[in-house]
Order: C-alpha cells, then structure tokens, then sequence
C-alpha cells in the first residue's frame, strides 16, 4: 500500500492582510469540540437529605428557608446512540450542598442544617466516529494488573470526551412537606459523605423540598491533531514583583476616593466630574 504524502516543510511566511507576517506552522495535539449545547434549568422541588442529625431537627420543624447551594460533585457518561452513528447521550448527574435554616417555632432563632439535593439529566450530541485507540506513557495506571475485561475493552479510545461547565446554583425557595414512604435515599459518592461525617438518611417525618435555578455547558470533544501558525514563543514581558507585607506602603498605592466625598449631583452626569477619564467621549 502506497504511503500517504505528508508536507514536512513549514510555511516562514503569509501574507495577512496587506502586511506579511512570519510564522512557522506546528502541529498540536488538542482537543476539538464538536458539539455543544446550553442550558437554563429550573430544578422544582428537589428533595434534600440530611444526615440522621438534622434529620431529627428537620422533624421538628415548622417552616424552612433556603439559605445557599453550591456543587458537591458530578458525574458524567457517554453512550452511543443507537441506529445513529456519531451520535452520543450525555448522562450527568449533579449533587448538590443546600444549607438551610430550620425554624422549630416562631420567633426562634433558627438552626442551620447541610443536606444534599441530587438532579440528573441527559442530552445528545453529536461526537464524530473513532476507531483508534491511544496510549500514553503518561498513563500511571498498572497495565500487569488490570482486570481482563478493562485491558481488552473495544471501547477503549473510541469514545468522545464530554465536559460539562455548570454555574453555581441560585437558591430560589424552600419548602416543608410531609415526607412521602415510597422515597429512597439516593446514590452519594463518598466525597460528599465524608464533608457531612455521617451517611443519609430516609426521610421518616417531614421533608425539605427546594429550587435551584442552574446554567450548563455541555460539550462532547475528541483530541485531534491541528496545524497551527506559530508566531514567537511566550516569552514574559514584564519581571516579577516581590510582594511586601507592609500594609502602609499597601495603603499608599489606593487612589484617594474622590467620589466617596464628593457625590454627583441628579443632573452631573459622568463626564461632567472632576475624576472622570480624559477620554471619555460618552456625553459627545
């Protein structure tokens, strides 16, 4: 079979513009995206799970507020689509820290309890074909010691990356209900468990239920290798500073706060102050 012809010679110049520019071309290895997608969920009446500790608070309670969330963890597969090739799904699952104040009586100071809330979803997205499989050497897994089924699995390489880019959650409400008998405490990765100290428990009495607002990126990726122009290496440009720990010299560098003082009037507008940049060319 005749070898496939490859252009080792590199480009020392391109004319961009009406101005040559000197570049040399490198290939990279990086990873493309092929497709994406974003999102804006309302996630309604998320049950939280406590610990058996707060649980025995959240019983005793007689209202709830929704104090903060943020994302513990989250785990992400992909699958093939079938009957559509180059197509996968997505499955996230997302676990979310709520902190809540629990009131036990009204006009009572409240009590503060972390639970977790979790929420998954799935989307498709088109990934491209693969046939190949990879290997490094910065691969630091045992290969003498691996399983049989995992050294000789044909997915191995074939596969699309995803990555999923998700902001902090808005803590929209929080409510109290009668716990229902048919919920099960779901499946927790261990590092959430161990930043409570205990493991969850079932709901027996009543149950918090919350909102959170979220926005997600999510995007399937495949490392491919690209010819790019190189223009110079990242050489820095300016030298390092040493940090001092004095905080007058610290104090010294702040501007005097003009504005703090001298408040504008309704009718100054920014370009009409004293401070205002030169430049400034929005009043014009």
């Amino acid at each position: 079979m005749p070898e496939a012809p490859i252009d080792s010679e590199q480009t020392t110049s391109r004319s961009v513009g009406n101005s040559d520019v000197d570049f040399d071309s490198v290939c990279v290895d990086i990873p493309r995206i092929y497709d994406s997608c974003g999102a804006k969920d309302c996630l309604s009446d998320l049950p939280v799970f406590f610990t058996p500790q707060n649980q025995s608070i959240v019983n005793n309670a007689t209202s709830v507020r929704i104090n903060k969330a943020s994302v513990s963890n989250a785990t992400v597969k992909v699958d093939s689509v079938a009957f559509h090739t180059g197509f996968y799904c997505v499955d996230m699952v997302f676990y979310f820290s709520v902190c809540c104040d629990v009131y036990s009586d009204k006009g009572a100071l409240p009590t503060t309890v972390n639970g977790v809330a979790t929420y998954g979803k799935r989307v498709v997205l088109y990934g491209s074909s693969g046939n190949v499989k990879s290997f490094s050497s910065d691969d630091r897994e045992d290969h003498r010691h691996r399983p049989p089924e995992n050294c000789c699995s044909a997915e191995k390489g074939s596969m699309p990356r995803a990555t999923v880019n998700i902001s902090n959650p808005m803590a929209l409400s929080a409510k109290l209900v009668c716990a229902k008998p048919s919920i099960n405490v779901p499946y927790v990765p261990d590092c959430v468990t161990d930043y409570l100290g205990e493991d969850l428990c079932r709901p027996d009495d009543k149950q918090v239920l919350v909102t959170l607002g979220i926005f997600t990126i999510t995007q399937l990726e495949r490392n491919v290798q690209l010819m790019i122009p190189s223009y110079d290496f990242c050489v820095p440009r300016k030298e390092c500073e040493a940090r001092t720990d004095d905080p007058c010299e610290a104090f010294s560098k702040i501007e005097f706060p003009t504005d703090s003082f001298f408040p504008p009037s309704s009718s100054e507008t920014d370009c009409d102050r004293p401070t205002a940049n030169p430049q400034c060319n929005c009043c014009n």
